[in-house]
């Protein structure tokens, strides 16, 4: 599950106790990000807060869109799984994960809108080389129409995914194998472009 030790559920007391018992109420099963930060719950709950805060004045479309773009781009195969599994399941648009993945700006046209494809290329360029974003990047946002703050919005949400996709990576932190379930197997095979899925 991971290259560090990680605490035993059967073994967990206080907050990470707590951080698996809610896994296990939501999910029935204590996923493997979760066994990575127990160690350090204070860290995990900022991580909460963070995520929230970003979230909030974005539309779930939107941020997912972001997150898959910015998880292909690290690629990240949990955050790209279990994103993408929201995004077919909480959205019913399967087809909108396979378009960020593969084209999205493709031949015969696409899912994604033409700002939503302006998003994809700006917050895999921000994952990428953050360093390389120009005023061209940000006027090519505002001509689809996104304020100031959408565009802040779009960088604070890719951000927050490059910290979390890196501590599960360099953790070697693997995708939980309940994943492989909830997702079409060939958009799942798309969506895994690092790490293996858990044998579990």
């Amino acid at each position: 599950m991971g290259y560090l030790r990680q605490i035993d559920e059967s073994e967990a007391t206080g907050e990470a106790a707590e951080l698996y018992a809610a896994d296990r109420a939501e999910g029935g099963y204590v996923a493997n990000y979760t066994r990575t930060f127990a160690p350090r719950p204070a860290a995990y709950r900022a991580w909460e807060a963070l995520v929230g805060a970003v979230r909030a004045p974005m539309t779930l479309r939107r941020y997912e869109v972001v997150t898959l773009a910015a998880a292909r781009a690290l690629r990240s195969s949990y955050c790209s799984l279990a994103h993408g599994a929201v995004v077919s399941e909480r959205l019913g648009a399967p087809e909108v994960v396979a378009a960020v993945f593969e084209a999205p700006d493709g031949p015969g046209g696409s899912p994604l809108d033409a700002a939503e494809q302006e998003v994809v290329r700006f917050a895999a360029k921000v994952a990428r080389s953050a360093p390389d974003i120009t005023a061209d990047d940000v006027a090519r946002l505002r001509a689809q129409g996104l304020s100031d703050e959408d565009v802040l919005d779009v960088v604070l949400a890719t951000a927050a995914r490059c910290f979390f996709s890196t501590v599960l990576d360099a953790t070697g932190t693997l995708p939980d194998a309940a994943l492989r379930d909830r997702l079409d197997p060939a958009l799942r095979e798309v969506l895994v472009v690092g790490r293996p899925i858990d044998e579990g």
